[in-house]
């Protein structure tokens, strides 16, 4: 989602220059220039950006100045698309720096409507990943002009020659369109901030020859034909603010907006949003830099945010005259669900503030509101709601949020969402999986992706490491990318996208997780009997912390759960006994992060999130309940 930056007082002097130079500046169609820089997960981008941004006179302390996100700062990686304003030579030019994780695809693939043209970063030793076969092909199949840029070419074991010859083999793969073949190819490090367009000259100076190939091959973002047109905007993003309420931010497609003019809103169905009255602009303002500039007014091929509308996502905001939306490219369908819920366990209401099914609800509305990737359903628990996203990571970064805000919740274990047929099969999705490990750990991966059903690909080696392309079902991408950066002691790197729908057994899937040790007593874990339980596996949990029957509080060893008691006190007595002064002496106990919990968590079993906590839970807490209902529900033999 594009985010802007309203908080940036250190930048005071290059802001007041950028405001001189846009008092100064006359609008020109044939010089606007909307261009969105994509790439794989860590090859460059937002690095990139920075040294544009400072090329063009914004000044700035720190490195990843457009990742202002919180969670972008802590994970290192781009989540929200953002763009901003540059002023190069005598034209604008409006970039986009996007995210380039997988579960992330969506806000590439919506902003694509915004831009004329993409500047797609690889990472000249790693070469095309799997997210840079997916951006390509989203804008090559929207007609983006490309520019490659082969980034970290000052990296010694860099394989300029043959990534190059993959990016044409890709291209190739990809459109048969002779005009998207023809692109410029640049040499870069984004690091020491320079871009050269020759190979046997480097290092170059600066980025310049960037900014000039913008100019040279990227479209103008507008003509003089659409300036007599009625205004129309596709809104990409929204924002709330205190005093100007909504405010939504998009690309002016046609005619001019100005302070005070009225406007209607139009669905991408085009039927009228909400009540059929046009509303007044009464606030208009654009990204320069680090920093909102405001206007009067905004022109076809401009992006700007406006406020004094009630718009949403996709909508159209236009001219009363108006009567056909803006057309928006569609936005993939997610691939699993998780449902949110209240927090209903024996310590629910003691960290939070926020407990009720109806504030749940409500925060996960507004959400969608504006991550149009995210979808809601009802749920079959009528407290509950299904939430339906592209992965693991995106919807742990929701579930990450929505805690740091007080609330307490109760998710359930990730599920695949299948599709069905005009031929009444149900077909799960399946995802082409890359894997980069050192040659001796290989068997390791293979092993690991056979027992999920992997099938693999591709295989070749790229310097002293090997390069595995497998195809396997999501559902088996469950809690892999935790297992295998385990097995291979953090060695491996795993790279994940969306490949197709194919039918799948499911009952080839069952046992791939590890047993639990389940409480069966509730009070305070003690040293003196979790030295007896550590020794049937890995502890969740130390000594002191509040335990509840039916809370797991470790790995089991072995497959299966086992019931332990964790609160067992030490008898205490006047017979002194060799064991008497035994020490405790207990290893940490194994703390995982959400997505790793999420990749752990059994299908009888919830994860109990709160601000201060993680815990997982089984669904029925009473053990003779519990073992009642899986004797009940055992599967049949054959």
């Amino acid at each position: 989602m594009l985010r802007g930056f309203t908080k940036w007082s250190s930048l005071a002097k290059p802001v007041m220059r950028h405001r001189q130079w846009a008092r100064n500046f006359s609008y020109v169609p044939e010089k606007v220039r909307n261009v969105a820089i994509i790439a794989h997960v860590d090859h460059g981008k937002t690095t990139m950006m920075d040294k544009l941004l400072q090329h063009c006179g914004s000044v700035f302390t720190g490195e990843r100045a457009m990742d202002s996100n919180e969670h972008e700062k802590e994970r290192g990686i781009t989540i929200m698309s953002k763009y901003t304003r540059l002023h190069y030579k005598d034209h604008v030019l409006h970039v986009v720096d996007t995210p380039g994780h997988a579960d992330f695809g969506g806000e590439v693939e919506r902003i694509l409507s915004m831009v004329d043209g993409v500047i797609l970063l690889v990472d000249a030793s790693e070469g095309p990943m799997s997210q840079t076969k997916f951006v390509l092909s989203k804008a090559l199949a929207a007609n983006k002009k490309p520019i490659v840029v082969m980034n970290k070419i000052d990296r010694e074991g860099n394989r300029a020659e043959e990534v190059e010859g993959e990016i044409m083999d890709l291209f190739f793969a990809l459109t048969s369109n002779e005009d998207l073949l023809q692109y410029p190819v640049f040499y870069a490090s984004a690091r020491q901030g320079w871009v050269s367009n020759n190979v046997k000259q480097l290092p170059g100076k600066d980025v310049s020859p960037l900014l000039d190939a913008i100019l040279e091959h990227i479209p103008a973002a507008s003509d003089p034909s659409k300036l007599t047109k009625p205004f129309a905007m596709s809104v990409n993003t929204i924002q709330t603010d205190l005093h100007l309420g909504r405010i939504v931010t998009g690309k002016v497609e046609t005619g001019t907006v100005r302070i005070g003019d009225r406007v209607k809103v139009l669905t991408r169905e085009g039927s009228a949003a909400g009540v059929e009255t046009t509303m007044k602009v009464s606030k208009l303002f654009y990204l320069q830099g680090l920093q909102r500039v405001d206007v009067t007014e905004a022109n076809a091929g401009e992006i700007v945010s406006l406020a004094g509308t009630e718009a949403g996502v996709t909508d159209t905001v236009c001219a009363p005259e108006v009567t056909t939306p803006v057309a928006t490219i569609p936005i993939s369908p997610p691939i699993i669900s998780m449902t949110f819920g209240p927090n209903d366990s024996p310590l629910a209401g003691k960290e939070g503030n926020k407990l009720t099914s109806s504030l749940i609800k409500e925060r996960l509305k507004r959400e969608i509101e504006n991550n149009v990737t995210l979808q809601l359903r009802p749920s079959s628990d009528p407290e509950a709601l299904d939430v339906q996203g592209r992965g693991e990571l995106q919807i742990g970064i929701l579930v990450e949020t929505m805690r740091r805000e007080g609330f307490e919740l109760t998710v359930s274990p990730p599920k695949v969402l299948a599709q069905i047929g005009e031929d009444r099969v149900e077909r799960e999705p399946f995802e082409e999986v890359t894997i980069d490990v050192d040659a001796e750990m290989q068997g390791l991966v293979i092993e690991a992706m056979s027992n999920r059903k992997g099938q693999l690909l591709e295989y070749k080696d790229i310097g002293n490491r090997s390069r595995l392309v497998f195809t396997v079902p999501s559902r088996g991408m469950m809690g892999f990318r935790y297992e295998i950066v385990t097995a291979t002691r953090g060695n491996a790197t795993v790279n994940s996208i969306f490949s197709h729908y194919d039918e799948v057994n499911k009952t080839e899937f069952q046992g791939l997780k590890t047993g639990k040790l389940v409480s069966m007593e509730t009070g305070k874990a003690t040293g003196y009997s979790l030295m007896s339980v550590a020794e049937r596996g890995t502890l969740y949990v130390a000594p002191n912390e509040e335990i509840y029957e039916g809370m797991v509080i470790g790995e089991n060893a072995k497959q299966g759960d086992m019931d332990v008691n964790p609160c067992k006190p030490k008898k205490l007595s006047n017979v002194r006994s060799t064991g008497s002064e035994e020490k405790v002496q207990l290893a940490p106990p194994k703390r995982m992060s959400i997505e790793q919990v999420m990749a752990n968590v059994d299908d009888d079993e919830v994860i109990e999130i709160t601000p201060k906590s993680i815990r997982l839970r089984k669904r029925i807490l009473d053990s003779g309940a519990r073992a009642r209902w899986n004797k009940q529900h055992k599967p049949q033999a054959k």
